[in-house]
């Protein structure tokens, strides 16, 4: 493989990190599942929202 050495180690480095939205990720997927899958990302916001967390719309829908 002709990849730059560069490029190898960010990727080595990325795969020993722990995921940063690793909460964010079970408490999306409970709200999700506790919905039975008919909440989006704009009604698992606002339950988030009303739970009192702050999270931005458009990292819910990176996740889901």
């Amino acid at each position: 493989m002709d990849i730059p050495e560069a490029t190898y180690h960010y990727h080595i480095k990325q795969m020993h990190q722990e995921d940063p939205d690793k909460d964010w990720k079970t408490l999306i997927l409970e709200t999700f599942k506790k919905h039975e899958g008919r909440y989006g990302y704009r009604r698992i916001r606002a339950e988030l929202i009303a739970q009192g967390y702050t999270i931005n719309h458009k990292k819910v829908q990176r996740i889901m």
